[in-house]
């Protein structure tokens, strides 16, 4: 996980704008499968959104542990919608440059 200026954060939360979420959290809530698909998202993507159609109230704390468990950084919560960014391991499959 790393840490975003407020410039880079800014800056990601205008590229993810467009961007339509890839991942849902519904009923069952955040389960291995949903931590494996964000996982997989960002490391084809680099940047995505989640978005909450349950667990609207926890959204915060589940953010939260999906980030710990795939090393992901926060960019920001807004409405029922996570935006997360995760750098490419191989400089030449970044997709993002700040």
């Amino acid at each position: 996980m790393i840490e975003l200026t407020s410039k880079q954060r800014k800056a990601l939360e205008k590229i993810a704008h467009d961007i339509e979420p890839v991942v849902i959290v519904g009923a069952a809530g955040v389960t291995d499968g949903v931590i494996k698909m964000v996982q997989t998202s960002l490391d084809a993507h680099e940047l995505i959104k989640i978005k909450f159609n349950e667990y609207k109230d926890e959204k915060t704390e589940l953010t939260q542990k999906i980030c710990t468990e795939t090393d992901a950084t926060l960019v920001r919560i807004i409405g029922n919608r996570a935006i997360l960014y995760k750098q490419a391991e191989k400089p030449e499959d970044r997709k993002i440059s700040f």
